[in-house]
């Protein structure tokens, strides 16, 4: 994976941004985006050591988070030369800028606002709008969208992800997310899920880094065991 750098506030870093980065550059070891919703600025070395150790290269901050542009950029300065860092729940064009600004360069949501992709977009960040209808996710795509959150994934079945597929581009990444264990997986998988997102059953506030390195492990276990296929 070629290495990247986080969007501060300088010109150079305003200039990378402007690049359009690649999403299919973080799916490997493991395509898992980890949901740390709830965390605090001072949680977030170890927790990110613990989850970099176990291969986890994607890294979501809730903007419902305690002070989460704090801890943006507390992640962009320390890891974004191996991983995508950016935030969640992002709702207004304007928190976009933010995140921008904070060093991200992930923009993930709850919803299909198309207004957020483009300006995310405009920017050069990776957009993951969160999608529960084709109608939705066409528009997301056609917003300039680098993937689709099919949320709540706990809210269907993979068979929805099936017939999805038969009529979304080849090319479209969807990821499952909402209810994602280490122990269910292997449907979505199946029915052409790109990846997953996973919040509480991998971080929860205030839990101990020992215990996040757990249960990243038995995630990245989980999928390992995975049938192989091409993404």
């Amino acid at each position: 994976m070629p290495p990247r750098a986080g969007c501060g506030a300088s010109p150079s870093a305003q200039n990378w941004c402007n690049a359009d980065m690649n999403l299919a550059d973080y799916l490997e070891p493991l395509p898992l985006v980890a949901v740390l919703r709830g965390i605090t600025p001072e949680e977030t070395p170890a927790i990110a050591d613990a989850l970099c150790a176990e291969g986890f290269r994607i890294l979501e901050v809730p903007l419902n988070s305690p002070r989460p542009f704090e801890s943006i950029r507390l992640l962009a300065r320390h890891y974004a030369d191996r991983c995508l860092i950016g935030a969640g729940t992002v709702l207004d064009p304007a928190d976009v800028v933010r995140v921008r600004d904070a060093g991200g360069t992930l923009i993930v949501m709850p919803h299909a606002d198309v207004a957020v992709v483009r300006e995310a977009k405009r920017l050069g960040m990776v957009c993951l709008p969160g999608v529960a209808t084709p109608t939705e996710a066409f528009a997301a795509l056609a917003a300039g969208a680098d993937g689709l959150k099919l949320f709540p994934a706990e809210a269907m079945v993979p068979a929805v992800l099936r017939a999805w597929r038969a009529v979304l581009p080849k090319s479209a990444l969807v990821f499952a997310v909402g209810g994602i264990r280490a122990d269910n997986m292997g449907p979505w998988w199946a029915e052409g899920a790109a990846g997953f997102g996973t919040g509480s059953n991998l971080y929860k506030p205030r839990a101990a880094p020992d215990a996040v390195r757990a249960a990243a492990a038995a995630y990245a276990d989980a999928f390992r065991a995975l049938p192989k296929r091409d993404r």
